[in-house]
This record gives C-alpha cells, sequence and structure tokens, in this order.
C-alpha cells in the first residue's frame, strides 16, 4: 500500500491534486482545507497517504499531517461514513475544530458543514466522542480572524491562489467572503469563497 508520496504537484482541482513522483503523476484527493495550503504547481511537496482498495477502484487521499490522517481515519470507522464522506468532514472544519466539535456534542456546529446531515453528526459525536480524546491537539489558540485587514485577506487570496484560482478572482471572492461574513475564520471564509465562485454570475 502507498503510505506515502515525496514529488511534484503537478496540477490541482477543487478536491485533488496530482503528485508526479519519478514520471508517474498519482491522483490523490485531499479536503479543501489541505488543498489550499499545498504548495502551487511546479513545488516539491511531501505528502502521507491512505490507500482505499475498491473491487473497481485504488483511491489515495493525501494529508499534511499525522493528526488528520489519524482523524481521517477515525471518521471511516463511524457507520456509513466513507473515505469520501470524511474528506467532506474535513473540508468543513479544521482537525481541532472538529475534534472540539465532537467532544462536546455539538451536532448543531456539524450539520453545518455541506453535506453532513443530522443522523450522520449524531453518530459522529456517539461513536467518536471518546475516541477524539486521543488525538494530539496543537496549543489552543483563538481562530484566524477574518476582519478586513490586509493579512486576513492576503491569507484567503493566498489559499485561493493555491487552489488554482486567478489573481483577480481570488481577490474578488476573498472581498465577497470578507463583505458577507465579517469576523468568522478563515475556514469558513473560504467556504464562502469556494461557493461564490462556483456561483454561475
Amino acid at each position: 500500500m502507498i503510505a506515502a508520496l515525496h514529488g511534484t504537484v503537478l496540477e490541482k482541482s477543487e478536491e485533488e491534486a496530482i503528485i508526479e513522483v519519478a514520471g508517474v503523476g498519482y491522483r490523490v484527493a485531499f479536503s479543501v482545507l489541505t488543498l489550499a495550503r499545498l504548495p502551487p504547481a511546479g513545488d516539491a511537496v511531501r505528502i502521507r497517504v491512505r490507500t482505499v482498495v475498491r473491487e473497481d477502484a485504488l483511491e489515495l487521499f493525501g494529508f499534511l499531517s499525522p493528526v488528520e490522517e489519524s482523524m481521517f481515519v477515525l471518521l471511516t470507522t463511524v457507520s456509513h461514513v466513507g473515505p469520501r464522506l470524511a474528506m467532506t468532514v474535513l473540508s468543513g472544519l479544521e482537525v481541532d475544530a472538529l475534534a472540539s466539535a465532537i467532544e462536546r456534542g455539538e451536532v448543531a456546529r456539524l450539520t453545518r458543514i455541506h453535506g453532513v446531515g443530522k443522523k450522520t453528526a449524531e453518530r459522529l459525536v456517539l461513536e467518536l466522542r471518546e475516541k477524539v480524546k486521543a488525538l494530539p491537539r496543537r496549543q489552543a489558540a483563538p481562530p484566524v480572524a477574518a476582519t478586513a485587514d490586509e493579512g486576513a485577506r492576503a491569507d484567503l487570496v493566498s489559499a485561493l491562489a493555491n487552489l488554482g484560482y486567478r489573481p483577480s478572482q481570488a481577490e474578488a471572492a476573498a472581498d465577497e467572503a470578507l463583505e458577507s461574513l465579517g469576523a468568522a475564520s478563515l475556514e469558513a471564509l473560504l467556504r464562502e469563497a469556494l461557493r461564490t465562485l462556483r456561483t454561475p454570475s
């Protein structure tokens, strides 16, 4: 099984990237938040990988940190949560925030993740509430504030550019997200900006 890749980012889309290693391109699925952190096409990258083998396919799921991979594994142990849905969950909240939401039983917060219904959120809490306590956590820190200062805007524009959007698209979407949400986390801003970009004008 493939456990890690060290190569070059060949191209990126909204849900996956192609990582070239020794002339071979590996199609790897990532969460939206992790895709935003991948370097741009042409740059080197080292990722952790989980290989999922099905009767009709072999899929690779990528991560930039051991804790993200561990959370993915935990999520896929939940009833009716497959690897694709696990990636959807990881796209909705940073790992620390997700672990906290599960541990505290915040079903309403979990259902705000696109693609996660109430039953799925309740299963996440029921089946993972104790297990997430074993995950390593980063030191508590305030969420990235989505104020209108240049630093917050620059972070959001950079994340969108890393996903492959043109600078003009990234800047316009960042401005709309900041205007729409005001004070919010970077992850919430990123989701709002992506929603704007996907909505036909």
